[in-house]
């Protein structure tokens, strides 16, 4: 399993990218699977409006958001979000906001 080392901490991640436990995540962790992971230097405010919403989200329900909500909540087009997320929102965002890969739409 592949593993990626944040500080002093070694977390795993699945084959694709995404943490095995989504618990340990923290903004480091974001930072560090944006450069490594999406080809993402720097996240800025944009991205943290978006992965603190899928966060905050996925904590109050347990699932990731559907993509007309997290582009109501933040206010971005979709075609933003897929400039800020090249890969998209369910793999790179959700994948960034140490959530678990989503079953379907986000």
């Amino acid at each position: 399993m592949p593993k990626i080392a944040i500080g002093e901490k070694v977390l795993e991640l699945n084959e694709e990218g995404f943490l095995v436990h989504p618990e340990e995540w923290d903004r480091n962790v974001a930072e560090v699977l944006a450069r490594e992971e999406e080809g993402i230097e720097k996240l800025q405010d944009e991205h943290w409006a978006v992965i603190d919403y899928i966060r905050q989200y996925f904590l109050e329900t347990n699932n990731a958001p559907m993509v007309r909500s997290l582009c109501k909540a933040t206010q971005f087009s979709l075609k933003r979000v897929y400039e800020l997320f090249p890969s998209g929102p369910a793999k790179g965002a959700c994948k960034l906001a140490g959530l678990p890969k989503p079953d379907g739409c986000v």
